[in-house]
């Protein structure tokens, strides 16, 4: 951890805050990521290594907490690392505001189906077993088919047919999904010009963009 030498607390806290992928960690943390292959997804492109050097430098600080129990660790956020949770939305306010350009090398399905998965609103789904498939027309390879399946109080993604009934299919290209989810573009306005399109009952459509919902960070866009 390199010190820039001043008493100024904000350079103090960016002593701790301000190394590569040091935030999008404790993002990770915010948004309900307990163990260490679940932040991995979260940070596709960070290394192991990386990524395990910066939970204890986290935890030398005292913003994270590390638990074993029945030989599974897992990470959470100290109170101080809890006191983060405004300085992230804020920053996420910020970017969508004033950084909303997307680059091609932005745009990752897994990452996206990730996002969807920990803060899909299940109290929005039936309550037996509702399988939804993905097809993403602007990909290459699997990662163009996905199903969402939400049983119970579980949601499980699937880059592979799961083999059960399919509710409804949604297709679009991932930019649109990413704007919808980041709270860009609606899902009634994807929808109305054809960027977006739900095949299946009347009523089904009528309640997949509720299912999904957007981002937890989305309301920065409005």
């Amino acid at each position: 951890m390199t010190s820039y030498g001043q008493f100024c607390p904000v350079a103090k806290a960016m002593e701790i805050l301000d190394e590569r992928w040091t935030l999008l960690i404790v993002r990770e943390m915010l948004l309900g990521s307990r163990h260490y292959n679940d932040l991995r997804r979260g940070v596709p492109k960070m290394s192991p290594a990386l990524l395990s050097k910066r939970l204890r430098s986290l935890e030398r600080v005292g913003v994270v907490r590390r638990d074993a129990v029945g030989g599974r660790t897992s990470y959470t956020l100290t109170a101080a690392g809890e006191e983060l949770r405004p300085l992230v939305e804020s920053l996420s306010s910020w970017g969508m505001r004033w950084i909303a350009d997307l680059g091609d090398e932005d745009l990752d399905p897994h990452l996206l189906m990730w996002d969807m998965q920990r803060t899909i609103p299940l109290a929005e789904w039936p309550r037996q077993r509702t399988t939804l498939a993905v097809r993403l027309v602007d990909g290459a390879g699997k990662a163009t088919h996905w199903w969402i399946v939400a049983s119970g109080d579980s949601i499980e993604i699937c880059d592979f047919d799961p083999g059960y009934e399919v509710a409804a299919t949604m297709s679009g290209g991932l930019r649109t999904m990413v704007r919808v989810w980041r709270g860009e573009v609606s899902w009634e306005a994807a929808l109305a010009v054809g960027d977006l399109s739900i095949a299946g009952p009347a009523d089904v459509r009528a309640d997949v963009p509720r299912w999904l919902g957007t981002s937890v960070f989305a309301v920065a866009a409005v």
